[in-house]
Parts: C-alpha cells; structure tokens; sequence
C-alpha cells in the first residue's frame, strides 16, 4: 500500500481543492477508509466556501483563454494526457482497487477507460461538425456552429472514482470548456492521484490554472453551491436517482442544463433459443463484478420457463466458483462492497425480499473471519422472485441477482421495462427474429439494448446512458461532445436585398 501512495505523491496530509496547483485548504479532514481491511489510507483536508470561490473564480477566467484555443490544439493537451495516464495506469489502478474495492484488473481497467476517452477525444477535437441548410430566402445561406459552453461542474461516485470524470472532462476539454470536478468524499485519493496527473501536463504546457479544478468536500459546502452557481452552464452528475431529482431541480431552478447518470436496473433476457453457456458468463460478470456496485450491473434475469430450471442451475453452479477476498491478490473474482453501510443495505432489501414472496437460492452472508474483519464482505446472492415482487421496482447497491421465469418473449420484455430505471438491459438468443423485436420500437427502453453480451461493460465509442429515472443523460462517444458545447444558427445575406422568411412584407418608403 505504501509503495503505491508514495508512487502517487500521496503522503501526508492532502489537500481537497486544486485548479492547477494546489490550494492550502481550510474545510474539515477526512479519512480514507479501504474496503480492503477497514484500515486509513489517507487524509485529506476539505474544501470550504472560500476555497470552492477561488476554484471557481480560476476557472472562470481560465474559461476565457482555453476556448481561444484551437479544437485540434486543446485535443493535444489530452492526448498528453491520456499518455500520462498510460505512464501511471499501474499504480492509479492499483490505487482503485485499494480505496474502493475492486479487483486489481477491473480497477486497471478503470484507468484504461480514461486512456480510451482520451484517445477518442484527440480525433473528436476535428470533427466539431455543424450543419449547413438551405436557406427559403434567395442569395442567403445558412449554417449551424458549435462554440464553447464554460465551466462544467461534474459530480461523481465512488464505484467510478476515476473513469467517469474522464469521460466527461476529456470531452468537455476538446470542447473548450474548463472542468470542476466533486468527487465522492468515499475516493478521495483515487481524484487526486488523477487530477495530479492531469495538473502536471498542464503545467507543463504553461496553461493557466483553472483549466482542470477539484474540489472534495460535503453536499452542504460544496455540492450544493455548485449546483446553484450561475456561473457553471452545465452539471454532469453521476449517482442516486434520490441525488439527481435533487440536482435536476436546483440546477432548473437557475435554468441551467443538467446531465443525469443515475441508478440502473438491468435486466437480461434469456430465451429458449439461447446458448446457455454465453448467457451464464454474462450473466455472472454482470451481477458479480465491481461486488454489483456498478450502474450497469446485471441485477434481473428472466428466462423462458423451458430453459429456466437449467439456467438456474448453471449459475448456482457458477456462484459456488466465486473466490471472495482481498482484490488486489492474483485469483480473487470479487472484493468488498465499499462499506458498512453498503452491506446493512444488502441485508435489509434480503430481508424485504423474503417478506414479499421471495426465496435465496444461493449466498447473501456477511462474511467473518481472517481475512473479513472489515465487514465488508459478502456472498453474492441469488434469488428466485415472482415478477411483481415490489422489491424488483429498487435498485440496492450490491450483488443481489433475481431470477424471474416467463412464458414467451413479449412477456419478458414487459417485465423487463415494468420498472422506473432505464440504462442497460440485454438479451440471449439465437433467433434473428427475437433480437430484432428486443431492439424494436417496442422492445427494450433501455438506452443501451445487447444481443448476446451482458448489460455490463460498456465501450466508450457509444454514447452511454439510459432513460426514465436513469436521467436521459448520455457521456463517452458517438454525439455525447453536443451536451459540452452551445449551437449557434447562422444566416448570412450575401444579396443586395432583403427578403423576410416566411414571405412577409415590411416595405418603409
């Protein structure tokens, strides 16, 4: 643990508020708690008002300078970016895994995210592409443009504590806009590292400071003011659905824009006509990996009766093969869920669970012993719920996986969207006719939809998010860089005369 904090710079006492350098803050200090053994890691001294004022007054003006510079000039400074982090994917992954509990190879995995959104962004910096129209009005012509928004502020969470900040700054920076970063107070050293690593490219590149901002700090301090602050044109918050009513509502209260990456509530579809075997280590990955603490976890399975019995035994089989442990040792397919309170959750929705009608097939134990003492490790569960179990409308942060039995297609895919989330679902099947109709008008209303792959696991070059209470948000790639920018209509008369649209006359003698 040592050797990757100091490899990080992290030593000491932190500081929770930079913008290029760091500022000597003021607020509360926290502790870093890993998952892990329960034990510190970390200190960090918080931001408090004054300290959010200078950052925010930073990039404000640093807002000023960075949108002069050219798109493909501003997709340079990322793509040095993304090389630093290749430089550092290591020991910041390392750094994942240890403050919020993934495996080593899913917390590397994080870091190569960020590597990935930077590469997509140094390309998406030249292609910027407005529209052009033709005009009704005789020697006019018309076209769209994109120009830069201003300081973004993004909130994240600590399943995510690096990648989804990337997807957005990296975006947002091609853009032209500066960032402001709140990350979850349960990572705070996983942001540093990152936002270090950032800082120094840009200093080495003489930028001004405010180009990249982090504050760490409570929701009364800091995340509430950022949400009503004027001065910040977009809020990209990643979290609860309980957190995006409430950031959706004070960002609208200004008329500001918001995007929303809320709770997921996947489901995977399982038909007769389905290879099994594919459909299991989806399944499996889906609901275990990152402990089920992901927004695309595989939480619901609904299988054709035919199939089901068969189904449900294959992956009881394969939960029995989980190796539970520390996750930064070689072997170990799931960690810790990220505290105490995660795993009072897990408990409680099991007990609702059996209220409501519900039976675990398999696992749902607190584990104890060497090895445990954290308290923050359990056995990832499955259960077998009738398809209105109440409890199926919820989504509880853990590896809790439903199994749902039906008679035919049209029948899954109405118990799949007969809930309030919609982010990620997928379906299992050989028959052309049945993927088709999944990703119909009336199929899936997910806003990601897969055929034969799981609901987890994303790749950046999509645009990524979901409908309903999911938020309508989408990150990462295809358009997703529109959010980051304003659209500016253009006409221009290179006539002599001056005709009005829509064929009105005003003549002035």
């Amino acid at each position: 643990m040592k050797s990757i904090l100091d490899h990080l710079g992290l030593t000491g006492v932190l500081s929770g508020a930079g913008a290029g350098t760091w500022l000597k803050t003021s607020g509360i200090t926290i502790q870093s708690l890993s998952p892990i053994n329960g034990k510190t890691i970390g200190q960090v001294r918080c931001a408090d008002s004054s300290d959010y004022e200078q950052v925010v007054q930073k990039a404000v003006q640093a807002f000023r300078e960075w949108r002069t510079v050219p798109a493909p000039r501003r997709g340079e400074i990322v793509r040095q970016i993304g090389q630093a982090l290749r430089e550092h994917k290591q020991e910041l992954g390392a750094l994942v895994s240890l403050e919020v509990g993934k495996i080593l190879t899913e917390g590397q995995g994080e870091v190569q995210e960020m590597i990935d959104i930077a590469d997509f962004a140094v390309g998406q910096a030249r292609m910027l592409y407005g529209l052009t129209m033709h005009s009704e009005r005789p020697g006019h012509r018309m076209y769209e443009q994109w120009h830069p928004l201003g300081p973004v502020g993004v909130i994240s969470a600590f399943n995510f504590p690096v990648a989804v900040w990337a997807w957005n700054a990296m975006i947002a920076l091609i853009a032209g806009d500066t960032v402001i970063w709140k990350p979850s107070s349960k990572a705070p050293l996983s942001a540093i590292a990152a936002a270090e690593i950032a800082f120094r490219v840009l200093r080495k590149n003489s930028l001004p400071d405010g180009i990249l901002s982090l504050l760490i700090g409570g929701r009364d301090d800091i995340g509430e003011t950022l949400l009503a602050d004027k001065r910040l044109p977009l809020i990209s918050a990643t979290g609860s659905v309980a957190m995006g009513r409430r950031v959706a509502v004070k960002v609208a209260e200004r008329l500001g824009r918001s995007l929303l990456e809320l709770g997921g509530n996947n489901a995977v579809i399982v038909t007769a006509q389905a290879d099994l075997g594919l459909a299991v280590r989806a399944i499996v990955f889906g609901a275990v990996g990152t402990a089920g603490q992901r927004c695309t976890t595989t939480r619901r399975v609904i299988a054709h009766k035919d199939i089901y019995p068969d189904l449900r035994t294959a992956l009881i089989k394969a939960y029995q093969q989980i190796t539970i442990g520390n996750p930064l040792k070689k072997g170990i397919l799931m960690g810790p869920l990220i505290d105490r309170q995660a795993v009072e959750n897990m408990q409680a929705t099991l007990v609702q669970v059996q209220k409501q009608g519900g039976k675990i097939l398999f696992g749902g134990q607190v584990l104890t012993g060497k090895g445990f003492a954290s308290g923050t490790y359990v056995t990832p569960c499955i259960c077998e719920v009738p398809h209105d179990l109440p409890m199926l409308r919820e989504e509880t942060f853990a590896p809790i996986l439903y199994l749902i039995s039906c008679t035919d297609l049209a029948e899954a895919i109405s118990f799949q969207n007969d809930v309030p989330q919609g982010l990620s679902s997928a379906i299992f099947t050989r028959n052309l006719l049945e993927s088709e109709a999944f990703l119909g008008h009336t199929g899936s209303d997910c806003g990601i939809a897969n055929v034969n792959i799981g609901t987890s696991g994303a790749e950046i070059g999509g645009a990524f998010g979901g409908e309903k209470e999911t938020g309508g948000g989408r990150e990462a790639g295809s358009d997703a860089w529109r959010a980051y920018m304003r659209r500016q209509t253009n006409t221009i008369n290179w006539s002599t005369e001056l005709p009005l649209a829509q064929g009105i006359r005003f003549d002035i003698a």
